[in-house]
């Protein structure tokens, strides 16, 4: 995906996509954060996990790896309450990309 042949396109995303460029950092960040959001819903589809074991495992004071923030923002997990628990649940919007990203195997 990173290869020469991107670079050559890389105009259409408004910039230099050459190693070092601003642009460029900025595309392998999200491509990172995408990557750890993918992670997350696999890690939320396997088995119920408290909100708790949510922030333990994915909150991060790095605002370059905003993951259980884009999640959220993306409309992928939800926190609901069940039995006095606070749950994070993968929506299904999240589910829908999770699939989709299988299929393509991103994941």
């Amino acid at each position: 995906m990173w290869g020469r042949q991107f670079w050559r396109q890389a105009p259409f995303l408004g910039g230099s996509l050459h190693p070092g460029s601003r642009l460029y950092i900025q595309s392998m960040a999200d491509a990172v954060v995408e990557a750890l959001i993918l992670d997350l819903l696999d890690w939320l589809a396997a088995r119920e996990r408290t909100y708790e074991q949510v922030m333990d495992a994915w909150r991060t004071s790095c605002p370059k790896l905003p993951v259980w923030e884009e999640a959220n923002d993306r409309g992928l997990v939800t926190k609901k309450e069940v039995n006095g628990r606070s749950i994070v649940a993968i929506t299904s919007s999240g589910r829908a990309l999770l699939r989709q990203r299988t299929k393509a195997g991103q994941i």
